[in-house]
């Protein structure tokens, strides 16, 4: 249950920080099946073992439990992967979800190769972005 907190937590941050660049937010579940959501008036909530999204079109649930990935996408249908939304090449700096810092990196690279099981922000100049690693 903590995973799955850490992983809303995430996401959370990640909507809020990222939604006006990526309109899309897409969930996958453990068995590969994807949902793609505009992320227009969206609030994700828990309710026991399940997240509930709702949007301008709908709402959706997903088992916590089943829940494997949530990515956001700029066109609906292709998952924008971490290396888009930050330079790959720059400095960058590492922190717990808590604001206490990991450390300074040369490169994302550096950076991801050295971090354990976890949620932390990334920030590169201006830039944040939430993740979860596994």
């Amino acid at each position: 249950m903590k995973r799955s907190m850490f992983i809303l937590a995430a996401a959370l941050c990640t909507v809020m920080a990222q939604a006006a660049d990526y309109p899309y937010l897409v969930f996958t579940n453990t068995g590969g099946t994807t949902t793609v959501l505009s992320v227009s008036s969206m609030t994700l909530t828990v309710s026991g073992t399940a997240l509930n999204v709702t949007n301008a079109d709908g709402t959706a649930s997903f088992t916590l439990t089943d829940l494997a990935n949530m990515q956001f996408s700029k066109d609906g249908s292709s998952i924008t992967a971490l290396e888009h939304l930050l330079d790959a090449d720059k400095a960058l700096e590492v922190f717990y979800v808590n604001g206490m810092p990991l450390g300074a990196f040369n490169s994302l690279a550096d950076g991801l190769k050295s971090l354990s099981a976890g949620a932390y922000v990334i920030k590169q100049g201006n830039n944040s972005q939430t993740i979860v690693v596994k």
